[in-house]
């Protein structure tokens, strides 16, 4: 069955209005926590101070904003990239009203996607930069983005032709994996993930765990009204089920997917989650926000991870070739030994993929605004990273309180060094300072 495209909240209506916000970004020292990225945001209509180079996005609250338009730096009037306002997640997890403002910088001087000079962006600093608004820009005639129903239970999202990450939100079922297996069948995640070169990340019903799905979020324990179940093996009566998309939207910067899902025990649905992707135009990287949003319905609900290890929670499950020895690299560095219980900001995974020479790889970062900042993590060599949120101490969610897990994913090249790793982090936390994605949860 297809299901129709949604409105995202927004109006189909692009007339451009020039007014902006203006977001002052500070300079922040080497160990960032939510206190030390609280930003001053102001509503002057002048200009933007942006992290250099990064891609992020601010509310635009009810400003009338709309459209796609180039970015001017405010110093020597040179384009510093694109902005175009785009559906988003309000606090909850629902769409937006009004939309945000999503910031795309050049990739280079050879940057097709607007008018250019010679002059090269610059890098990736601790220093930001002043933007304004330039002229508008077409944004229907420049999309490059794609979302097509490739199937009953999948869509796949397509950049200038070449294939991001397919959402599978129906059920998915695995032929290797044995008839009377319960974790033979599964919904609501990302696979394939896909590398800058159309490599496959990710790994789905792998032999070792049927129940490792690509991009994932579950828990080993859940407890509702007294009793104990699992989403992490796809055993048991709890299971996510698709509800309904939420947005779906391609744009000049970025395409946008928003869905709905639900937590039921047979036919009661007990918790709603929202799932909301962001996948900015790549260059010499990707950048894509996940936003997850839980929602307790008529109980509370309590979750913790594995004992000893802390998975539970996003979790990213990799392929690497057969034979590889994948390289896992964390802020002090390459991690010869996997990681239990650790406290840590990002993680990334690299190795070869497929039939592929090259190397490549993805980090999972996570957002400055998340609960219990930092978390927990696993990191596995076969595998696996695992974002360990509460961990092995139980957390209990309030029926009728939304909580917000954001995160983001940097797909790459090539190994890249703990401090370059470091340096788009910092980027990235000082975007979320300023409204990356969501409203910062009160949790």
């Amino acid at each position: 069955m297809r299901t129709p495209n949604p409105s995202c909240g927004l109006s189909s209506h692009r007339s451009l209005i020039f007014l902006i916000i203006s977001a002052v970004v500070g300079l922040f020292p080497p160990a960032p926590s939510p206190e030390t990225f609280a930003a001053d945001v102001e509503q002057n209509g002048t200009t933007i101070l942006a992290p250099a180079r990064i891609p992020f996005s601010v509310s635009v609250s009810d400003h009338g904003v709309s459209g796609a338009f180039e970015l001017i730096t405010a110093e020597d009037g040179g384009v510093w990239g694109i902005g175009e306002v785009l559906p988003g997640p309000d606090g909850e997890g629902k769409p937006l009203a009004s939309g945000r403002l999503v910031l795309l910088p050049r990739h280079g001087p050879d940057d097709a996607r607007v008018t250019t000079d010679d002059t090269e962006p610059a890098a990736i600093t601790d220093q930001p930069s002043a933007i304004r608004l330039g002229k508008p820009l077409d944004s229907a005639a420049a999309a490059v983005f794609q979302w097509n129903e490739i199937s009953d239970a999948t869509l796949e999202l397509t950049e200038e032709t070449r294939p991001v990450l397919a959402y599978n939100f129906g059920v998915i079922t695995g032929a290797n994996v044995p008839e009377n297996d319960p974790r033979r069948s599964r919904s609501c995640y990302v696979h394939p993930l896909r590398g800058l070169d159309g490599e496959v990340l990710t790994d789905d019903f792998p032999k070792d765990h049927y129940h490792h799905h690509g991009v994932f979020w579950t828990w080993p324990h859940v407890v509702i009204a007294g009793q104990e179940y699992s989403l992490w093996e796809d055993k048991g009566p709890l299971r996510q089920r698709f509800v309904r998309w939420l947005c779906r939207e391609q744009g000049v910067t970025a395409a946008v997917l928003g869905m709905e899902n639900g937590w039921f025990l047979g036919d009661t649905q007990v918790l709603t989650e929202r799932v909301w992707f962001t996948v900015y135009r790549s260059g010499d990287a990707r950048h894509i926000d996940v936003d997850l949003f839980f929602l307790p319905l008529d109980q509370d609900v309590t979750l913790w991870g594995a004992e000893g290890k802390s998975y539970g929670g996003l979790t990213v499950r990799f392929r690497p070739r057969p034979g590889e020895r994948p390289k896992i690299t964390v802020p002090d560095g390459l991690t010869g030994d996997d990681l239990y219980e650790t406290p840590i900001t990002w993680a990334a995974f690299c190795s070869r993929f497929g039939e592929g020479d090259a190397w490549s790889g993805a980090a999972i970062m996570v957002s400055p605004n998340h609960p219990d900042y930092p978390p927990t993590w696993l990191t596995r060599h076969y595998g696996p990273l695992c974002v360990g949120w509460p961990g092995i101490r139980s957390q209990t969610l309030s029926a009728g309180q939304p909580v917000h897990l954001p995160y983001r994913l940097w797909i790459h090249r090539d190994c890249v060094p703990a401090e370059e790793i470091e340096t788009v982090y910092r980027a990235y936390c000082r975007a979320a300072a300023v409204g990356c994605g969501a409203e910062k949860s009160d949790r």
